[in-house]
């Protein structure tokens, strides 16, 4: 990757942990704080899915056992169920009544902001590169694993064969 996509890529995961993670968190936090039960169990299913997304995904990639087409699937398919839950979390956002206005701005931009990130990941990030890269990577391991299993067969046979051939010579003296 080159140094300038290399920044811009963290710039973007940066934006995607503060507006994904830590807003959120902190728009729960000041949701208990308030009193406000119905902003906690808007904003609360995404947290507990990001929670479940980032554990799976470190299962997954310490085992070695899965492939990554397989490996891509976790983020994929969480952000497709998280963007459902976050549309779930603007119509509760929209539909607010709470007395303080900053808040009920602050959460249904939020919800917003949310909705354009994951949704803008799954589209533009997910499927249209990271998804083809993991098959790319697939492909290739394959590819190469069956060269190195082809070589290996060639090798014996011509083991075997040299084998036979001394054995029958041995057999004509």
């Amino acid at each position: 990757m080159e140094p300038g996509c290399r920044r811009l890529f963290q710039a973007y995961v940066v934006v995607g942990t503060t507006v994904g993670l830590f807003l959120p968190l902190a728009h729960v936090l000041g949701g208990f704080a308030r009193g406000d039960d119905a902003a906690v169990r808007s904003a609360t299913p995404h947290l507990f899915l990001l929670s479940c997304q980032i554990l799976t995904e470190n299962v997954v990639g310490s085992l070695g056992a899965f492939s990554p087409p397989v490996r891509a699937l976790v983020p994929l398919l969480y952000t497709v169920r998280r963007v459902f839950v976050i549309l779930d979390w603007a119509y509760d956002a929209w539909a607010s009544t709470a007395q303080d206005a900053a808040w009920v701005w602050f959460g249904r931009c939020l919800a917003a902001a949310n909705l354009l990130y994951f949704s803008a990941n799954l589209f533009v990030f997910l499927i249209p590169r990271f998804l083809p890269r993991a098959f790319e990577k697939y492909f290739r391991m394959r590819d190469e694993l069956c060269a190195k299993t082809a070589e290996d067969k060639h090798a014996r046979e011509g083991v075997v064969g040299a084998a036979k051939l001394e054995v029958s010579s041995k057999k004509a003296d």
